[in-house]
């Protein structure tokens, strides 16, 4: 293992922007360096390199990382491989770390388990080329399936021949213990100890991680046993999670990227037909249902996915839950559904590569205004259902993170139901208030029992209320965030009246302290669930003494974070050096402007929370008939229009109307 003193040598030494250019035409401009991106076709540059930060970002297709990402994407190089990469490029001699015991076994068990599985891989790759059997009955069946030899190679198709203990003798011959077999779930071991292959008779789908590595098998029966099932897969091993892998992403991944658009079928038969008719960004789960982590594999390459599972009831289903999962992640959902019978794997054999990428390009459809369409479709022979429908869209709606398509969407639907978008805009409202109080899926907000917390929207929100208070909201949200993670650590003098005081004192405090105390004091939280997970950490560094920095978050174990990070981190613009050398005219820097802009950012944050729940509170007040209710509504409407007084004029803005 190369030692920690070795890897810091390495990076010390490593300059991202020679790095880079080694694979990258770059340009200076500004501190910068700027390319087209590798990673995606573009004729405009938009990748751009930090040599001060050590790091790069792409602004069209969203790549970004270090020096040894950049390795580990581009050349799929392992962690290992791309420290040794450097390690050559700068001349530095690698030393090697001696592993401890534990250590040793636990690396020699996982190569062991990448070993057996690649020589497994091989194993039923011969048993169908080579031999009399597996030609007639492996190949035959992939032949027979409109299959070429071609793109059986490239996705390592095989054969598994129809015997009890082929494999395991085999692989038992080779020098491969029964334990390594056992735990790839290759073999099947009894309590008495007796041995035979999980494979039998089966033709073979090697699963391969991002780089290439077989992790596991997915493999189909080919004899008509009714009490067989149809697939069977390797079971989950140190290698091998198939909640955390898609089947054909390794194949695919340069198509998604470069076409910025995935294809999510249902079986690895669709997806090797796709690739086989052109349609390489194909991919699909591993005889699981769509998991999260999943969809944030595919959303590392394109935030667009295309569904396109099968049109029977169960295809639907499984459309309308994995749909929802997507729109959660913050993912733009279409879907294409193929006529009743058929599958991609079919349509492709009975009419041609050509032919279903037409009907591909023509049958797409976004999956909300699809989902109206045909609700609405259904309303008309059945108007008793119309509400429950309606709401049902509601339910979609609300689960689409990018406020100016929710918006986009509630005014089509309305039209497709013939309701006002003011109802349907309430019916969305409602939905987002029931999944933050009970969300079932992603980061939950924690709120200290003593703090007060400022009450979300509950019923009706105007649509221009929705456009403009919670519009903006994200906007600070997202500002707020951005000052945490790259300001967190700086200390700026801060004017505020402690809670026992009547006078403002001043004190130099942490733009990390000033923030989450604010927050904290007003009873407020993001309602976006990954800047409430920046938010958790950056108070989880405060509680142990740590200073915040950029590279904490750039370094977090989740991607989304280390994304938001080094966006946060890198600017594709600055002010150019001319403006005061030539002009004459001096531009403060963020740090100059730094305690300005945390001041006006928290004020706007917390005036338009407050905008946000008057406007629930003037509908609760026009609904309510409760007498007692009412008063209670009332005190409350005049505390809040008094609090937005306070904080406008803390901004110096003029509020009209209240």
């Amino acid at each position: 293992m190369i030692s920690q003193e070795t890897k810091q040598r390495i990076l010390d030494a490593t300059q991202i922007e020679e790095v880079i250019g080694d694979f990258v035409s770059l340009r200076k401009r500004g501190g910068n360096h700027i390319g087209c991106c590798p990673f995606h076709n573009e004729k405009t540059p938009s990748f751009y390199v930090s040599p001060s930060k050590g790091i790069f970002k792409c602004f069209g297709c969203g790549e970004s990382g270090d020096a040894v990402s950049f390795l580990m994407k581009h050349e799929h190089y392992t962690y290992p491989e791309a420290l040794r990469w450097l390690a050559q490029k700068y001349n530095i001699t690698i030393e090697e770390e001696q592993l401890s015991e534990e250590q040793q076994q636990r690396r020699s068990e996982r190569d062991a388990l990448f070993h057996v599985s690649e020589f497994a891989e091989q194993f039923f790759v011969d048993s169908m080329m080579n031999t009399e059997l597996g030609q007639a009955v492996g190949l035959g069946y992939y032949h027979k399936r409109g299959l070429s030899d071609e793109i059986i190679k490239r996705f390592g198709l095989g054969y598994s021949p129809d015997e009890w203990r082929a494999f395991t003798d085999h692989a038992l011959k080779n020098g491969y213990s029964k334990e390594v077999l056992e735990k790839t779930g290759l073999t099947i071991v009894k309590e008495d100890g007796k041995m035979y292959d999980r494979f039998r008779g089966r033709v073979t789908f090697p699963i391969y991680s991002i780089s290439g590595r077989v992790l596991g098998f997915s493999c189909r029966i080919l004899s008509s046993e009714k009490q067989a099932a149809k697939y069977v897969n390797s079971p989950d091993s140190d290698i091998y999670n198939k909640s955390n892998i898609l089947y054909g992403l390794f194949q695919a991944k340069n198509a998604i990227s470069r076409l910025n658009k995935c294809y999510l079928v249902e079986g690895n038969l669709d997806v090797v037909s796709m690739h086989q008719s052109g349609v390489e960004n194909t991919v699909a789960s591993c005889g699981t249902s769509l998991t999260i982590e999943q969809i944030r594999l595919i959303k590392r390459y394109t935030p667009n996915v295309t569904i396109v599972y099968d049109s029977d009831a169960a295809g639907i289903k499984a459309t309308q839950r994995a749909a929802n999962l997507l729109f959660q992640e913050g993912m733009r959902v279409r879907c294409v559904l193929f006529p009743d019978g058929d599958d991609p794997d079919s349509y492709a054999q009975h009419n041609g590569s050509a032919a279903l990428q037409q009907y591909l390009d023509e049958h797409e459809e976004n999956y909300i205004l699809y989902k109206a369409r045909i609700t609405s479709e259904q309303i008309k022979r059945d108007p008793i259902r119309k509400s429950e429908f309606i709401q049902d869209i509601a339910d979609s709606i609300a689960l689409v993170q990018n406020l100016i398509e929710r918006s986009e969407y509630i005014q089509q639907c309305s039209s497709l139901f013939n309701v006002s978008e003011q109802s349907l805009s309430s019916l969305v409202a409602k939905t987002i208030n029931r999944n933050r109080q009970h969300p079932t899926a992603g980061p939950q907000n924690e709120t200290p029992a003593d703090q007060p917390v400022v009450e979300q929207p509950k019923v009706h929100i105007a649509q221009s209320d929705i456009t403009t208070a919670q519009g903006t909201c994200e906007a600070f949200e997202r500002h707020l965030v951005d000052l945490l993670m790259r300001f967190g650590g700086e200390v700026v003098n801060w004017t505020y009246r402690p809670p026992d005081q009547e006078e403002d004192i001043t004190k130099p405090l942490s733009v990390a302290s000033i923030i989450i105390s604010t927050l904290h004091s007003s009873g407020l939280s993001f309602e976006n669930p990954l800047y409430q997970e920046v938010y958790t950490l950056a108070l989880d560094a405060l509680k142990q003494g740590k200073i915040i920095s950029p590279s904490q978050f750039a370094a977090s174990e989740n991607p989304d974070i280390r994304e938001l990070a080094i966006s946060s981190m890198m600017q594709p613009y600055e002010v150019s050096d001319l403006w005061q050398s030539t002009k004459g005219i001096y531009v403060p820097d963020e740090i100059h402007r730094l305690p300005s802009d945390l001041s006006d950012t928290l004020h706007h944050f917390r005036l338009k929370k407050v905008e946000l729940e008057l406007a629930e509170n003037s509908q609760r007040l026009k609904e309510e008939s409760d007498p007692g209710q009412i008063l209670l509504l009332v005190k409350r409407h005049t505390e809040l229009i008094n609090l937005k007084k306070v904080i406008a004029q803390k901004l110096r803005m003029v509020i009209s109307g209240i």
